[in-house]
């Protein structure tokens, strides 16, 4: 061990900040008009040696033709990256097909490993390698950001994460590699075809979370197609009994349980071909948005920001969940109104008898499933200004509570109108045209506002880009002053939340009650086929490139879908108890039927 620590601070001490080929990786993006002073010591922060406190990194300018130099491109030598790679944990293969840590002083042993192999890390691993030292780069004795008297610093604290928070930074975001990216939208979304994603050149290039999102969705897709394929004969020959739907309730509840875990164990196997399984987890610092009094950490013993957690509590329980309530409220009073409007049309239906009163039996439906869209938008940032005004330190902790008051609202304002129906009005008519409206017309909007809209703005300002720089001469090199410069205005991948929160919807759908209406399925594998080619579109078109994270599964998006697998079990359960086959079986005891289904539940 003592060995070990000597080779690798031999190797820090020896290692080179200067590189003739300097390879950019990741671009800075400071504020304009930023002081002289500032960009001269936090530069000079990246490029000072480990020991010095510095990252250690390579950087250069990119001069505009407006002369403007408030963008920096960041790299590292090879040696660099190495060293970084044992720094964060990457594991990587061996040899002997084993899947290992990997370390400095025993990369020899790792399989395509080379001293000139300069693929040996992907492109990916090297961006979050400069990632993670920019985050760690910490003030020392520094009371402030030089120029920024306001902007405090103390020891220990990330002076990226200052940066940030204080506006001088505007951004970081990695580079993407142009040829890499035409070979994998070219495999993945460039021409149609019925086949496997290339999920293991996402995870090369896009890192593990995106990787294992498409990863799941193509898995969901897939699982879905036995429910479409029966569905399809189920609904054609049954189409206006809606009291024949045992058989297809019964295959609804085991497949939603079933298929959850199976891809339990396909998410084992990808995460650890690629190293993530085996990965140990790093030490979760403060995330950017958490304030506090200055105060030592127990854990660590580093002086940093101290928050009390019952003052969180109170901000959680007086002000977060009370509003919750409120909204839960307000969308149960937006389903009346709803249902008042069925009644309506129905009312008119009944009066006129002509096709456009056939037609108008549809329009409360759709317009309940338009307003449930912008109810679900609306609330999502009311949730994310409260989860953020509570204030807490951790990013998982963050992510749980927003994850929470989300899903709770959605799953309310999605389905509690289809449970009324089937429960309290016990219409199973009524349940399958609002379960088919509402499916579809949500789809319809996701696609358009997650991957339409987006794409065609992105594709009027990248004209507008190119003609710009066509016309201008710079002294830099034109292609990469425009990639950056087309790059840095694209809008930033928030993360695969939204992306989740829409299958799980789509989970819901399927797995509730489609049983009284087949199709269900159907539409959720086209959906899927096209998101497929959208999101592929959209994260190589649309968005910058992201950051790659490691993760070894879905998170707490499993405990998600199989908590809707449950409520999917007791639903398809009661509905079975309901339907008048199962009725007929205990035509004298109530009580039996009751403690039957009681026990297809339990079990």
């Amino acid at each position: 061990m003592e060995e070990k620590k000597k080779e690798m601070v031999e190797s820090w001490s020896f290692l080179d900040t200067a590189e003739s080929n300097f390879r950019p990786l990741v671009v800075i993006e400071l504020a304009k008009g930023t002081k002289e002073e500032t960009i001269e010591w936090f530069t000079k922060r990246i490029v000072d040696k480990k020991a010095d406190g510095g990252a250690q990194l390579l950087i250069q300018p990119l001069v505009m033709e407006n002369g403007v130099e408030n963008i920096y491109l960041v790299g590292a030598s090879h040696l660099r990256l190495l060293l970084g790679a044992e720094t964060v944990g990457l594991v990587k293969e061996c040899s002997d097909n084993s899947m290992r840590t990997f370390t400095y002083s025993s990369r020899k042993n790792f399989r395509h490993f080379a001293d000139d192999n300069h693929n040996f890390l992907t492109m990916a691993e090297c961006q979050y390698i400069i990632k993670h030292e920019l985050e760690n780069l910490r003030a020392k004795s520094e009371k402030m950001i030089p120029g920024y008297p306001q902007a405090k610093l103390y020891p220990g604290k990330s002076i990226v994460r200052r940066l940030l928070t204080s506006g001088i930074l505007v951004q970081i975001f990695p580079l993407h590699d142009r040829e890499e990216l035409k070979k994998l939208s070219h495999s993945w979304y460039g021409r149609v075809k019925v086949g496997y994603q290339p999920l293991d050149d996402i995870r090369c290039y896009f890192g593990e979370t995106i990787a294992l999102y498409f990863g799941f969705l193509e898995y969901f897709t897939f699982a879905l197609i036995p429910m479409a394929v029966i569905g399809i004969p189920y609904y054609m020959f049954a189409w206006e009994d809606y009291d024949k739907y045992v058989m297809f309730a019964t295959f609804n509840l085991l497949w939603s349980t079933v298929i959850l875990e199976v891809w339990k164990r396909m998410c084992a196997i990808l995460t650890y071909r690629w190293g993530t399984l085996l990965m140990k987890r790093q030490f979760e610092e403060p995330r950017p948005g958490f304030h506090g009094v200055l105060g030592i950490n127990p854990v660590t013993g580093r002086e940093e920001p101290v928050y009390s957690s019952i003052k969180r509590q109170l901000r959680i329980y007086l002000v977060s969940l009370p509003f919750v309530c409120l909204c839960l409220y307000f969308s149960l009073y937006v389903m009346m109104i709803y249902f008042d409007l069925e009644q309506w049309a129905l009312d008119y239906h009944k009066e006129n008898e002509s096709n456009f009163s056939s037609l108008m039996l549809y329009v409360p439906s759709i317009i309940y499933a338009i307003v449930i869209e912008i109810m679900n938008r609306i609330y999502r940032y009311a949730a994310e200004f409260l989860t953020s005004w509570e204030n807490h330190r951790l990013e998982s902790s963050y992510q749980n509570h927003l994850i929470l008051k989300v899903l709770v609202f959605n799953f309310l304002n999605c389905f509690a109108s289809l449970f009324y129906i089937a429960f309290v009005l016990f219409d199973m008519k009524l349940l399958r045209q609002s379960l088919a409206t509402l499916l579809i017309t949500s789809q319809i909007l996701n696609q358009f506002a997650e991957s339409l809209l987006p794409y065609w703005l992105q594709k009027r300002y990248n004209r507008r880009m190119k003609k710009r720089m066509c016309s201008k001469k710079t002294d830099t090199d034109l292609s990469l002053a425009e990639q950056v410069n087309v790059e840095k205005e694209m809008g930033t991948y928030l993360g695969t939340f939204d992306d989740y929160l829409e299958l799980f919807l789509q989970f819901g759908y399927v797995s509730l009650f489609s049983c009284v209406y087949p199709l269900a399925a159907v539409f959720a594998v086209l959906n899927n086929i096209t998101e497929i080619y959208s999101d592929a579109l959209k994260m190589c078109r649309v968005y910058k490139r992201p950051f790659a994270e490691p993760t070894a599964s879905i998170g707490v998006w499993q405990l998600a879908f199989e908590t809707m697998s449950v409520i999917s079990v007791v639903t398809n359960c009661i509905l079975i108890g309901m339907s008048p086959e199962v009725d007929a079986l205990f035509p004298d005891s109530k009580m039996e039927l009751v403690l039957t289904v009681a026990l297809v539940e339990v079990s």
